[in-house]
């Protein structure tokens, strides 16, 4: 009897993406030669949008496998093609476009001119949220330069991650960011019971080359173990691993006149795990000029963008439904080392532009050729997010209430409201204290804290005089229960004005 094969025993896996990587690393940068037929270039956006992929060609529906492929379309902003391969049992096979595959609306096209055109990029769809009908929801993005997005059971799309950043803060003049890009996929098919699913991809730029895996697993919080091998070109002034980008507009910490929602933002904070087991917590903001802020630690935890905030009633609008936009949280495989995690800024007029960007930089780099690997699990979060076990800040706002006589000018009042286990476990008469810190150049005037009868949280109320507005200013302060910590820090930097 003849010996049969495993099933799915692939033959091509990351070391073969990697290799290629280390390959390119050794070669002069080559950008793209290709160039987009001027009809797709042409397109405005209600032209572009009018190109939709048709469901019923989803590669794997025919095969009723628990995981399909949608394919996005070339046009508008999506200029270079990807590369997309599938990788199954018998080997690999590149996937060709098809204009059968795309239904154009009521564009006047002539795609049998285009060949082979690629695509820009693709999406995942599996039965996310358990749908009676079998219907697949979709479940990950990746579409331009090395952004993706990934969605968790009942959660509405908003931040994104990236495979890497090069250059976002401490690039030299007149050179500005470097976005690297996936330029090629190869998908694992999965079998018919699969709960995971295999993604490789080729990531390329002109200081950089470098294979990624990513492991992707669907469920209330959708996961990704992501693996990655990576080849300098040449030397960066900052390397930024495991980037998430975000948006944030106004919150209650920054409210917005005319504006009848609340809080518009994907995300309203970063949160830091430290290798010490401390958790830091800083909301976002929507600063007037480019405001760059970072954290070193000797190792790390953990980190993300969080979207804490997940009522209704803080956003008030029923069609972005910010209230179910997902937390990233990025938890590294292994130990990181030294580095620090660096909070990127950006004023934005509206809510169509990503402004904040959150990294980890590693302290020390390889030279030139040399690999850096590293491993980290990306996890989409909704209600059940990552926070600290004890107590965590809900809520920060800031400005003056009534009080006689008027404070001056130069004093700032902060309101942060905390809940958690360990608070919730206190007796009312407990004493609970705020403890702060103010950077140079300020003056604690107050720290209080108190129970609020009305939700049973605990408010913590600090009085700053900043007699300099001129110069940057950072707190910190957390609650205290005798020696015990009983929240995260709460940390706060306030630009320049």
């Amino acid at each position: 009897m003849l010996a049969v094969a495993p099933a799915f025993a692939f033959a091509f896996g990351f070391d073969d993406v990697a290799r290629r990587a280390e390959q390119l690393a050794r070669e002069p940068y080559r950008a793209p030669a290709f160039v987009l037929p001027a009809e797709l270039k042409a397109l405005d956006y209600d032209g572009y949008r009018d190109i939709r992929f048709r469901p019923e060609r989803a590669l794997w529906r025919d095969q009723g496998l628990p995981f399909e492929l949608q394919f996005f379309h070339l046009g508008k902003f999506q200029t270079q093609p990807v590369a997309i391969n599938e990788i199954t049992p018998e080997g690999v096979r590149h996937i060709a476009f098809d204009r059968a595959d795309f239904d154009y609306g009521r564009n006047r096209l002539a795609p049998q001119r285009w060949g082979d055109l690629g695509f820009a990029g693709f999406r995942v769809h599996a039965d996310l949220n358990a749908s009676a009908s079998g219907y697949k929801d979709e479940l990950v993005v990746f579409l331009g330069a090395s952004y993706l997005r990934a969605l968790g059971r009942g959660q509405h799309y908003g931040l994104s991650a990236r495979g890497l950043a090069i250059d976002t803060v401490g690039a030299a003049p007149g050179q500005g960011e470097e976005f690297p890009r996936f330029s090629e996929f190869w998908i694992e098919r999965p079998a018919r019971d699969a709960r995971t699913l295999v993604i490789h991809a080729l990531l390329e730029s002109p200081r950089a080359a470098g294979a990624y895996r990513f492991e992707l697993r669907p469920g209330e919080n959708t996961e990704m173990e992501v693996r990655a091998r990576l080849f300098l070109r040449a030397g960066v002034a900052t390397l930024g691993l495991a980037p998430l980008t975000s948006m944030f507009q106004h919150g209650e910490n920054q409210p917005r006149e005319r504006d009848f929602r609340p809080e518009v933002h994907d995300s309203d904070g970063l949160s830091v795990l430290t290798g010490r087991g401390e958790w830091l917590w800083r909301p976002l903001v929507n600063p007037k000029r480019p405001l760059a802020s970072s954290f070193a630690l000797e190792s790390l935890g953990g980190f993300g963008l969080m979207q804490r905030d997940r009522a209704y009633a803080s956003y008030e609008d029923a069609e972005a439904q910010y209230e179910r936009r997902p937390s990233a949280w990025i938890e590294p495989r292994g130990d990181w080392g030294p580095g620090r995690v660096e909070l990127l800024q950006l004023p934005t007029p509206d809510e169509t532009e990503d402004n904040i960007v959150a990294y980890w930089v590693p302290a020390r780099l390889p030279p030139p050729g040399r690999p850096l690997e590293f491993a980290y699990r990306l996890a989409w979060q909704g209600e059940r997010q990552a926070r600290p076990p004890s107590g965590w800040a809900v809520q920060s706002r800031r400005g003056q209430g009534y009080r006689a006589p008027t404070p001056p000018p130069s004093e700032l009042q902060f309101i942060v409201d905390f809940d958690g286990p360990a608070l919730r476990a206190l007796p009312e008469s407990a004493a609970v204290e705020a403890v702060a810190e103010v950077g140079a150049g300020a003056r604690l005037v107050e720290a209080h804290a108190y129970r609020n009868p009305v939700n049973g949280r605990w408010r913590m109320t600090l009085r700053v005089d900043r007699p300099s507005p001129a110069q940057p200013l950072e707190l910190r302060a957390f609650l205290r229960h005798g020696a015990d910590a009983l929240t995260e820090t709460w940390t706060s930097l306030l630009p320049p004005e």
